[in-house]
């Protein structure tokens, strides 16, 4: 009769298994699976689902002396550890009060009845200690085997007469306590598989999150704004499987694309009491019905949204909103998609910050350039202009045109970039004056290929001119020769002052460049910052010099520049 039970029980399995795997392709029962916060109406939904399977385990039992072995254990301790204490509780009552009342006053029916109860309030304590759910098949087997002999006991214990409960339970504990635990370890190795299907999917999405935030680099680096948002948006809506996107600053809407766009409005302020926390704690909120989302619009279709914050530093200045028009649909997916988008679009705009401010230091310094115009050359060149006057007033009106050409170009403002051609005729200007003064102490050599098209910062070579004149040539008594180079290399074009003068050590080199020291070559320093900060690392100034051989600093410019002073593709490192 053993032998004949188990098998029986094994082919009524096969059906349960059959429900189960249908259930486990199913989209509704996958997210009510899935979700991250249950609500009392997914419940008593689950409840009713693993209620009804327990009901149709009884049904589907086989009688035996005077009552039945059966399966209904396996949908309530699966209702219990997958939907937790209350669903445990709730689908345990339908199918132990269904049992008691389709055989009341049967020798086993309250016995029956209350130990299916018992089972699936405890299955159901057991998915809060057991990773709220997340367990494997291994475990479902041995809680499964635990609470059929539980089962078992509470039979001998309630059923009367005690002899006929203790001949029932010989013969079915075996049978039903191996196949209910097998079915019930299958049905949760079926649940792993959602599981592992949402990880899958999470990894999809993290690409997906990468591939979105690729997109919107160019227009979140332009800072958050109405027509940032609304293409950073529109690439969300585009790319992800959301009803509608949303962006916010910390007062009003920035962009709302898709559904209930006619009435969500860029411009309108924030009407959302979740948005508002978000804002105020810089923590992720769900809203689940349209009563949170709180839209005034009577026929919005708006149902369902993630909201997480954007940052600047510890800074909330915005949300992030993915909607769905389906009431509590929304998934842990898809707040970590939200997540993970708002801190790699978080990233973008400090990133956007910091350039900013790199952009207004680089003006900063091209203006504390412009106003260290060093008076004593202007003493010294007014001084030679004075002298030349009698003996040759055609050189000095030349000499005063290369004066006003040079203050006119030193106090120019309002350019990020100018023709290389129009920095060396800068350079000519002030050589010229310098040349003056100098007379054949002075030597200048340019060695310029085609530099058409090649555009430079303002006042980035005239500095450098100035210090090998006035550090390098002016201190040897037989004077020297500076040479100014302009040489296309791949990628661009290095530029370089060299000069033969009584050149400096090392140690002077380092606090040029890092350290803002001597005072009076401060330039050098601001000329190496400026480069650094438009074009990068690449551009640094390359200085070598050998005390009484002379000094050459060489700096490159690359010729591929973006609108945000970026080289497009990988930094050039040729001819450094």
């Amino acid at each position: 009769m053993i032998y004949s039970i188990l098998i029986g029980l094994a082919n009524r399995l096969g059906l349960f298994i059959v429900i189960a795997y249908l259930l486990s392709r199913n989209k509704a029962f996958k997210n009510l699976i899935l979700k991250q916060e249950v609500s009392v109406l997914d419940k008593i939904l689950l409840s009713a689902i693993f209620g009804a399977f327990g009901i149709l385990g009884t049904y589907m039992g086989i009688p035996v002396y005077g009552a039945l072995a059966n399966s209904r254990a396996v949908g309530v301790i699966i209702g219990g550890l997958l939907g937790g204490p209350f669903v445990g509780f709730l689908s345990g009552f339908i199918a132990g009060f269904h049992r008691w009342a389709i055989d009341i006053g049967g020798f086993t029916a309250f016995a029956c009845g209350l130990s299916t109860f018992t089972e699936g309030t405890i299955a159901g304590i057991l998915h809060v200690r057991l990773n709220k759910g997340r367990i494997n098949w291994k475990v479902a087997l041995a809680v499964g085997m635990a609470l059929e002999l539980l089962q078992m006991v509470i039979i001998l214990l309630v059923a009367k007469p005690f002899w006929a409960a203790l001949e029932l339970v010989r013969v079915i504990w075996f049978p039903m306590t191996t196949v209910n635990a097998i079915g019930i370890a299958i049905f949760i190795a079926l649940v792993e598989n959602i599981f592992r299907e949402q990880e899958k999917a999470g990894a999809y999405q993290a690409q997906l999150a990468l591939d979105i935030a690729s997109e919107t680099l160019p227009y979140l680096r332009q800072g958050l704004s109405e027509f940032s948002a609304y293409k950073t948006a529109k690439i969300i809506y585009e790319k992800a499987n959301y009803d509608a996107v949303a962006i916010t600053d910390d007062k009003k809407i920035l962009a709302h694309i898709g559904a209930g766009e006619d009435h969500h409005k860029a411009g309108l302020s924030i009407q959302t009491q979740a948005t508002r926390k978000v804002l105020a704690t810089g923590e992720f909120q769900v809203a689940s019905c349209k009563e949170d989302i709180e839209c005034y619009h009577e026929k919005c279709d708006l149902k369902s949204a993630v909201i997480v914050p954007l940052m600047e530093k510890d800074r909330v200045i915005g949300c992030l909103k993915l909607y769905r028009t389906r009431g509590n649909s929304i998934t842990s997916v898809d707040i970590r998609l939200a997540q993970g988008l708002a801190q790699l679009f978080s990233t973008q705009l400090e990133l956007s910050r910091m350039e900013h401010q790199a952009r207004l230091l680089a003006k900063a310094e091209l203006r504390a350039l412009q106003s260290q115009i060093n008076p004593h050359f202007l003493f010294n060149a007014l001084n030679t202009i004075i002298s030349i006057c009698r003996r040759d007033p055609e050189k000095a009106r030349t000499l005063l045109v290369h004066l006003g050409e040079f203050f006119r170009k030193n106090l120019s403002t309002g350019r990020e970039t100018v023709p290389l051609e129009q920095e060396i005729e800068h350079v000519k200007a002030y050589l010229a004056i310098e040349q003056a003064r100098f007379g054949d102490r002075l030597k200048v050599v340019f060695d310029l290929e085609s530099i058409g098209g090649v555009m430079v910062p303002p006042l980035i070579l005239q500095p450098l001119v100035e210090n090998a004149v006035k550090h390098g040539i002016f201190p040897k008594r037989e004077g020297g020769t500076v040479i100014i180079r302009a040489k296309r290399v791949d990628g661009g074009v290095e530029l370089t002052v060299a000069d033969d003068g009584v050149g400096f050590d090392e140690a002077t080199i380092e606090e040029i460049l890092y350290k803002e020291g001597p005072t009076d070559r401060i330039g050098l320093f601001n000329v190496n910052r400026r480069l650094e900060n438009l074009y990068g690392p690449q551009s640094r100034l390359k200085i070598t010099s050998k005390p009484m051989l002379g000094t050459a600093v060489r700096f490159f410019i690359p010729t591929a520049v973006s609108k945000w002073g970026e080289v497009d593709g990988a930094y050039s490192t040729a001819g450094r």
